[in-house]
Protein backbone atom coordinates (compact mmCIF):
# COMPACT_ATOMS: atom_id res chain seq x y z
CA UNK A 1 0.00 0.00 0.00
CA UNK A 2 1.34 3.53 -1.15
CA UNK A 3 2.09 5.80 1.90
CA UNK A 4 -0.44 8.40 2.28
CA UNK A 5 0.76 12.04 1.42
CA UNK A 6 -0.67 13.98 4.62
CA UNK A 7 1.65 17.24 2.59
CA UNK A 8 -0.49 16.83 0.58
CA UNK A 9 -3.70 16.62 2.66
CA UNK A 10 -2.67 19.34 4.97
CA UNK A 11 -1.86 21.64 1.58
CA UNK A 12 -5.33 21.18 0.10
CA UNK A 13 -7.08 21.06 3.60
CA UNK A 14 -5.11 24.97 5.05
CA UNK A 15 -6.49 26.15 1.29
CA UNK A 16 -9.76 25.43 1.86
CA UNK A 17 -9.27 26.86 5.24
CA UNK A 18 -8.08 30.05 3.02
CA UNK A 19 -10.85 30.47 1.04
CA UNK A 20 -13.78 30.16 4.20
CA UNK A 21 -11.57 32.73 5.98
CA UNK A 22 -10.12 35.20 3.70
CA UNK A 23 -7.16 37.19 3.40
CA UNK A 24 -7.67 39.35 7.05
CA UNK A 25 -7.70 36.94 9.28
CA UNK A 26 -5.51 36.39 12.00
CA UNK A 27 -2.58 33.21 12.40
CA UNK A 28 0.04 32.48 14.84
CA UNK A 29 2.99 34.10 12.67
CA UNK A 30 3.24 37.30 14.48
CA UNK A 31 2.69 40.60 12.36
CA UNK A 32 0.82 38.22 9.57
CA UNK A 33 -2.74 37.51 8.52
CA UNK A 34 -3.93 35.26 6.26
CA UNK A 35 -2.53 37.03 2.96
CA UNK A 36 1.50 37.07 4.44
CA UNK A 37 1.26 33.36 5.93
CA UNK A 38 -0.12 32.44 1.95
CA UNK A 39 2.42 34.62 0.30
CA UNK A 40 5.07 33.00 2.38
CA UNK A 41 4.20 29.68 1.07
CA UNK A 42 3.86 30.77 -2.77
CA UNK A 43 7.44 32.19 -2.54
CA UNK A 44 9.14 29.17 -0.68
CA UNK A 45 8.31 26.80 -4.17
CA UNK A 46 8.12 29.30 -6.79
CA UNK A 47 10.76 32.17 -5.86
CA UNK A 48 13.61 30.29 -5.31
CA UNK A 49 15.52 33.62 -4.85
CA UNK A 50 13.07 35.14 -2.17
CA UNK A 51 12.78 31.88 -0.35
CA UNK A 52 16.54 31.85 0.00
CA UNK A 53 15.73 34.89 2.78
CA UNK A 54 13.59 32.47 4.63
CA UNK A 55 17.29 31.26 6.27
CA UNK A 56 19.44 33.93 5.10
CA UNK A 57 19.43 37.16 6.99
CA UNK A 58 21.36 39.05 4.60
CA UNK A 59 18.59 38.59 2.14
CA UNK A 60 15.73 38.78 4.37
CA UNK A 61 14.65 42.28 2.97
CA UNK A 62 14.47 40.90 -0.60
CA UNK A 63 12.16 38.11 0.80
CA UNK A 64 10.03 40.72 2.66
CA UNK A 65 9.59 42.70 -0.37
CA UNK A 66 8.43 40.03 -2.74
CA UNK A 67 6.53 38.81 0.14
CA UNK A 68 4.35 42.01 0.30
CA UNK A 69 4.10 42.24 -3.41
CA UNK A 70 2.87 38.62 -3.53
CA UNK A 71 0.46 39.21 -0.76
CA UNK A 72 -1.11 42.25 -2.29
CA UNK A 73 -1.96 40.16 -5.39
CA UNK A 74 -5.39 38.50 -5.28
CA UNK A 75 -6.18 36.54 -2.74
CA UNK A 76 -7.44 33.70 -4.83
CA UNK A 77 -4.95 33.80 -7.46
CA UNK A 78 -2.13 33.05 -4.50
CA UNK A 79 -4.23 30.09 -3.10
CA UNK A 80 -4.45 28.81 -6.11
CA UNK A 81 -0.66 29.34 -7.00
CA UNK A 82 -0.54 27.03 -3.21
CA UNK A 83 -3.14 24.72 -4.55
CA UNK A 84 -1.37 23.35 -7.42
CA UNK A 85 2.50 23.57 -6.40
CA UNK A 86 5.15 23.75 -9.96
CA UNK A 87 5.86 20.35 -10.98
CA UNK A 88 9.87 21.83 -11.23
CA UNK A 89 10.14 22.26 -7.97
CA UNK A 90 12.93 20.88 -5.44
CA UNK A 91 10.27 20.58 -2.71
CA UNK A 92 7.17 19.68 -3.92
CA UNK A 93 7.38 17.82 -7.41
CA UNK A 94 8.67 14.53 -6.46
CA UNK A 95 6.12 12.44 -3.69
CA UNK A 96 9.16 11.14 -1.01
CA UNK A 97 10.68 14.54 -1.22
CA UNK A 98 7.24 16.24 -1.02
CA UNK A 99 6.39 14.15 2.32
CA UNK A 100 9.77 15.12 3.59
CA UNK A 101 9.58 18.94 3.03
CA UNK A 102 6.32 19.70 3.54
CA UNK A 103 4.68 17.06 5.73
CA UNK A 104 5.42 19.32 9.05
CA UNK A 105 5.84 22.15 7.31
CA UNK A 106 1.77 22.73 6.13
CA UNK A 107 0.75 20.46 9.47
CA UNK A 108 2.29 23.58 11.09
CA UNK A 109 0.59 26.09 8.79
CA UNK A 110 -2.37 24.86 8.96
CA UNK A 111 -2.53 24.81 12.50
CA UNK A 112 -1.51 28.79 12.59
CA UNK A 113 -4.53 29.48 10.85
CA UNK A 114 -6.94 27.21 13.02
CA UNK A 115 -5.13 28.19 16.47
CA UNK A 116 -5.52 31.64 15.79
CA UNK A 117 -9.60 31.54 15.68
CA UNK A 118 -11.80 31.86 18.52
CA UNK A 119 -12.74 28.23 19.93
CA UNK A 120 -10.60 25.75 18.45
CA UNK A 121 -9.85 22.19 19.28
CA UNK A 122 -6.77 19.93 18.82
CA UNK A 123 -7.66 17.32 15.51
CA UNK A 124 -7.97 13.87 16.25
CA UNK A 125 -5.28 12.61 13.70
CA UNK A 126 -4.96 9.26 12.40
CA UNK A 127 -1.82 7.24 13.65
CA UNK A 128 -0.07 6.91 10.54
CA UNK A 129 -0.05 10.94 9.82
CA UNK A 130 1.17 11.24 13.97
CA UNK A 131 4.14 8.60 12.97
CA UNK A 132 4.00 11.27 9.81
CA UNK A 133 4.76 14.59 11.80
CA UNK A 134 7.14 12.08 14.51
CA UNK A 135 9.72 11.74 11.62
CA UNK A 136 10.18 15.70 11.81
CA UNK A 137 10.42 15.91 15.66
CA UNK A 138 14.17 14.50 16.32
CA UNK A 139 15.68 17.20 14.20
CA UNK A 140 13.12 20.24 14.83
CA UNK A 141 13.90 19.44 18.79
CA UNK A 142 18.08 19.36 17.76
CA UNK A 143 17.22 22.82 16.14
CA UNK A 144 15.54 24.22 18.67
CA UNK A 145 16.93 23.08 21.87
CA UNK A 146 20.60 23.60 20.71
CA UNK A 147 22.38 24.94 24.03
CA UNK A 148 19.94 25.03 26.26
CA UNK A 149 21.20 24.23 29.23
CA UNK A 150 18.95 21.34 30.50
CA UNK A 151 18.70 17.36 29.62
CA UNK A 152 15.38 17.85 27.50
CA UNK A 153 13.36 14.40 27.03
CA UNK A 154 11.43 15.00 24.40
CA UNK A 155 8.51 12.08 24.20
CA UNK A 156 5.44 11.15 22.24
CA UNK A 157 4.06 8.03 23.79
CA UNK A 158 3.53 5.26 21.36
CA UNK A 159 5.70 6.73 19.03
CA UNK A 160 9.41 7.50 20.19
CA UNK A 161 11.71 9.72 22.47
CA UNK A 162 14.83 11.18 22.48
CA UNK A 163 16.80 13.29 24.18
CA UNK A 164 18.77 16.59 23.87
CA UNK A 165 21.40 18.31 25.57
CA UNK A 166 22.67 17.44 28.98
CA UNK A 167 22.22 19.27 32.51
CA UNK A 168 18.75 19.00 34.71
CA UNK A 169 15.89 17.05 33.52
CA UNK A 170 13.49 18.51 32.09
CA UNK A 171 10.68 16.39 29.96
CA UNK A 172 8.52 17.42 27.35
CA UNK A 173 5.56 15.22 26.50
CA UNK A 174 2.84 15.36 23.78
CA UNK A 175 1.41 13.95 20.58
CA UNK A 176 3.92 14.30 17.68
CA UNK A 177 1.56 17.15 16.24
CA UNK A 178 1.62 19.25 19.62
CA UNK A 179 5.79 18.55 19.82
CA UNK A 180 6.23 19.95 16.07
CA UNK A 181 4.00 22.98 16.92
CA UNK A 182 6.07 23.64 20.54
CA UNK A 183 9.57 23.07 18.91
CA UNK A 184 8.95 25.66 16.21
CA UNK A 185 7.96 28.51 18.58
CA UNK A 186 4.68 28.19 19.08
CA UNK A 187 4.64 26.75 22.81
CA UNK A 188 1.75 28.78 24.11
CA UNK A 189 -0.22 27.06 21.35
CA UNK A 190 0.33 23.55 21.64
CA UNK A 191 -0.81 20.68 24.20
CA UNK A 192 2.34 19.35 25.65
CA UNK A 193 3.13 18.25 29.37
CA UNK A 194 6.31 20.00 30.18
CA UNK A 195 7.86 19.25 33.84
CA UNK A 196 11.48 20.25 35.57
CA UNK A 197 12.60 22.76 37.13
CA UNK A 198 10.44 25.61 37.22
CA UNK A 199 12.95 28.12 36.02
CA UNK A 200 14.09 25.93 32.89
CA UNK A 201 10.49 24.84 32.37
CA UNK A 202 9.77 28.36 32.46
CA UNK A 203 12.09 29.31 29.99
CA UNK A 204 11.23 26.84 27.51
CA UNK A 205 7.94 27.69 27.14
CA UNK A 206 9.33 31.16 26.60
CA UNK A 207 12.19 30.77 24.29
CA UNK A 208 12.24 32.25 20.80
CA UNK A 209 12.53 28.79 18.43
CA UNK A 210 11.66 30.39 15.33
CA UNK A 211 9.33 28.86 12.76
Amino acid sequence: MAAVNYARSERASLCDLFVRLGPDQPTLCAGWQTRDLAAHLVIRERRPDAAAGIMLRSLAGHTARVQAAMAARPFDQVIDAIRHPPAWSPISGIGPVDRAANTAEFFIHHEDVRRAQPDWQPRALERQHCQALWKGVPLAARRALRGFPASVQVVAPGYGQLQVGTGPEVRLVGDPGELAIFLTGRQGSSRVELTGPEELTTRLREAKFGA
